[in-house]
Parts: C-alpha cells; sequence; structure tokens
C-alpha cells in the first residue's frame, strides 16, 4: 500500500508530523521499532525524568525546606519503588493518549523497523521477521537519538549506567557521579542531591549550559555547591573501572571519584543506524544527525524530511513538535508565517531554569545599549507562603526602542513563568508593559512587575 506521508519514529515531532498529515486529510503510516508508542520523549527521556523530578520533590518534601530546615522529608525511606510506581502510571496515560489520538485520527501505527529502499519506497522488518515493503510520497525521519556510549566506558548496569539506564536501578544508589554537565547530566545530578544522595558532577569543559544566561548559570552553580554537591570543571576523565562494590572514575588530573554508581551523559547520536540512508543518498555527521533546511525541514533529498533530535540542536521536545507539523505542512503545500524568533528553553534541574530571548553576553556583543532589572523570589509573598528563599528572574530591556530583550529565571516554576516573557517578547512589549499592568498577588509572577519597576527606576519614563 502507498501512503502520503510515512512517519519513522512516534517521538514528539513524529506524532505531531503525523496528525498535522491526517488533519490535512492525508493517508498516514506512523512506523516505530519500540514496544510502544511515544519514543524516547515518552519512555526514556523527557516524560519519565520529569515524572521522576516531581515524585523526588513531592517525596522529599524539598519545596518545603525552606520552612523545615534540610532535614525535613514527606517520606523518611524514598525506595526506587516509589518512584517507579508513579512512573508507570504516567507512561501508560501517555501511551493511551497518543495511541487515542491516532485512532482519532485515522493514523495507522506499524512496530517494525524501517529501511529505505528508494527514494519513495520503504521496507518493513518486524520483531517476527514479517517483511513488508511500502511506498510512500512523503516521509519524516524523526528517530530521536540515544546515549553516546564510548567504547572504553564500562557499561554494566550494575555500577555505570547511560541516562536510559538509570530508569532501571533496583535500589537508590548511596552515592553517584555524573559525568557530563549538560541538559541530561545536570537534571539527574540535582534530582538524585534533592534524594539526599551525595553527587559528585564531572564536565571537562570550564563552563556549563553556555546557551543560557552566565548570571543565572552562576547562581544554578552556587545553589548545587550550596547543597553540598562537589562540582569539577575542566576535568576530563582519563578511566572508569566498574569493581565489585563501587565504580571508581579517575581524572586526568589524577584524582579518583568513588562512588557506587556512575552516570555517563556525555552526549547523545542519532538512531540511524538501520535506515539505509545511503541507498537515498543522506549523509549524516559523526553523532549521527541529518542536515536539513532550517526552514522547510527537507533533507537533500526534497521529498524526505528530518526533525527533531535528529536534527541537533535545540534537540527540545517543544520545538520538535513544532518542526514535525511544520514539515508536514511543507510536505502538502501549506503556507505558513515564518515562526518566531524566539521561543523559550526549560531544563527540568533542582531548581528549574528557563530562558527566552537574549542573554546579557548576547545583548552586549550586538552593542546595542541595555538596562538589567531583577527580582528574587524571597521579595514576593508568594516566595515566602511557599519557602522560597532562593531564585530570580532577570530580564533585559532596550534602552532605545525600551522593549524587552531576554528573560531569564532560576528557580521554582521558571519553566512556567517564562511564558509571560516570551509573549511579551514576541508581541513587541515594553518595560512599560510590566509597570503599568497589575499581576495577581500574591503570586511568583509579580516577579516581573518588580523586575520591570526595577529597571523602569534606571531607565526613567520613556
Amino acid at each position: 500500500m502507498d501512503y502520503d506521508m510515512l512517519v519513522i519514529g512516534s517521538g514528539p515531532s513524529g506524532r505531531r508530523a503525523a496528525v498535522q498529515s491526517a488533519k490535512l486529510g492525508k493517508s498516514v503510516l506512523v512506523v516505530d521499532r519500540g514496544r510502544r508508542l511515544g519514543g524516547v520523549s515518552v519512555h526514556t527521556g523527557t516524560i519519565p525524568s520529569k515524572t521522576l523530578r516531581e515524585t523526588v520533590l513531592n517525596l522529599s518534601g524539598w519545596r518545603e525546606r525552606g520552612f523545615y530546615g534540610r532535614g525535613y522529608r514527606v517520606k523518611q525511606d524514598i525506595s526506587i519503588g516509589d518512584l517507579v510506581d508513579r512512573l508507570h502510571k504516567t507512561l501508560d496515560h501517555e501511551v493511551e493518549v497518543l495511541q487515542h489520538q491516532f485512532m482519532r485520527n485515522a493514523v495507522k501505527s506499524a512496530r517494525a523497523t524501517a529501511k529505505f529502499l528508494g527514494s519513495n519506497k520503504i521496507s518493513l522488518t518486524a520483531d517476527n521477521g514479517d517483511y513488508s515493503e511500502v511506498g510512500f510520497a512523503n516521509a519524516l525521519i524523526a528517530v530521536g537519538t540515544r546515549p553516546h556510549r564510548p567504547r572504553d566506558v564500562p557499561f554494566d548496569k550494575v555500577r555505570v549506567f547511560d541516562s536510559d539506564e538509570m530508569l532501571e536501578l533496583d535500589r537508590l544508589p548511596r552515592t553517584l557521579t555524573v559525568i557530563g554537565a549538560g541538559v541530561i547530566g545536570v537534571e539527574y545530578a540535582t534530582i538524585f542531591s534533592a534524594l539526599d544522595v551525595p553527587v559528585t558532577l564531572v564536565e571537562p569543559r570550564n563552563t556549563i549550559l553556555d546557551f543560557v544566561d552566565r548570571e543565572i548559570v552562576d547562581d544554578f552553580i552556587h545553589q548545587m555547591r550550596d547543597r553540598g554537591m562537589t562540582i569539577r570543571l575542566g576535568s576530563t576523565v582519563k578511566e572508569i573501572v566498574s569493581k565489585p562494590d563501587y565504580a571508581e572514575v579517575t581524572l586526568a588530573d589524577g584524582r579518583t571519584i568513588r562512588s557506587e554508581v556512575v552516570l555517563y551523559a556525555a552526549g547523545r547520536s542519532g538512531n540511524l543506524g538501520s535506515l539505509g540512508l545511503d541507498v537515498v543518498g543522506i549523509d549524516a555527521d559523526s553523532r549521527g544527525r541529518i542536515k536539513v533546511d532550517p526552514q522547510t525541514f527537507q533533507t537533500a533529498v526534497p521529498n524526505i524530511y528530518a526533525t527533531g533530535d535528529v536534527i541537533g540542536f535545540p534537540s527540545l521536545a517543544s520545538t520538535s513538535m513544532e518542526q514535525g507539523r511544520v514539515a508536514a505542512c511543507h510536505a502538502f503545500g501549506v503556507q505558513l508565517p515564518p515562526p518566531p524568533e524566539t521561543f523559550p528553553y526549560g531544563i527540568y534541574a533542582v531548581p528549574e531554569i528557563s530562558t527566552v530571548g537574549q542573554s546579557e553576553e548576547q545583548v552586549r556583543e550586538s552593542g546595542a545599549a541595555y538596562e538589567v532589572g531583577v527580582a528574587r523570589f524571597r521579595e514576593t509573598s508568594r516566595g515566602h507562603i511557599m519557602g522560597v528563599n532562593t531564585g530570580f528572574l532577570k530580564l533585559l530591556f532596550s534602552v532605545e526602542t525600551r522593549r524587552l530583550l531576554g528573560a531569564h529565571i532560576v528557580g521554582e516554576g521558571a519553566t512556567e513563568l517564562i511564558h509571560i516573557g516570551q509573549a511579551v517578547i514576541n508581541l513587541g512589549g515594553t518595560v512599560d508593559f510590566f509597570v503599568n499592568n497589575t499581576f495577581n498577588y500574591p503570586t511568583l509572577a509579580e516577579a516581573y512587575k518588580i523586575a520591570g519597576l526595577d529597571a523602569w527606576n534606571r531607565m526613567g519614563q520613556g
């Protein structure tokens, strides 16, 4: 059978492209080799790590420690079972919603491994060996990524784990070393730290999260160190050895770190192995990423698109969904307005980080005159009520146009609060919006008013 749109992978971008194509009245087949629909996002990535984070924050009483002290806990003995129970409930629900969405929109799905036979034909091989061939007018590669696993790292799921395997721990580690301080590394490191597990975070570069405003990152690092995490920046790993009772990490400077478990979270690679891209003439880089047209998401073959993590930065579920929708619309000739220049980043560490627009470093580089407004969450009544004594909001304004250029938050609720800044930036709003508008009281969102006034007092009236 032939399909108008063949989607390989059922993660955020594949799912959105499939449903968008179906809404345009097209025939759609989604192929995924996983046991269940949902892709990496649902089963090992976004949803599991965020569920784990929420469970940890609830059971540990982390959010209330500002009031009751660092020794406070809601549940005294938290087991891995407590974390996994909620995880499975959430994943089951996500898969159910996805299956129903496909059913409602007449999207067909197949569990099989896909391989290109040409630019309009693909073979499907099921686990039981069943083989079939399918024709397509357009195809979308949305196969996602898997953890990068260097040969010299002794992954054994006993002492040394990758980020996918961390969800299969049989008990909480007494000590943890995390190698790689990217988004995944800092999320897991801080989640386990919130469970009072002593954590060492190792990163070969001298800086972390380079796409985030430096002042936000500095505050984040300070908060991690303040609660007892050990952070080793500029430390290259020379060797990892798995021993019967512990894992030993040797750094290039000769220092060693012993811990019960090591999480190796240094990068990810595209899941392209079995696709046979050479048959159609699509190349990938050394990390298995495909180059696409940034506006249309077409590969070197015009009727074959690629979206999501497999095309690289920013590798966010939110942007991947939008890429899938844009690719499907382009494939079927639907004209879309150009997307807004800014979109938010969310890092679900403890505390959360979220950012939209330009960082102070970028504004400074542009040479434009600017002013900064800052509000600390402890200055808000809501912050006091919640027991929040850390975290802040930082706004950057153009002196010339008074427009908001960037909004940056570290602290409780950052990933929700950022959308106010996003709306104001994309609608061309100025510092006067924050000064002249009334915010609900008491809320953390009121920090926007405080930060707006902070900048306005220095900028004066326009």
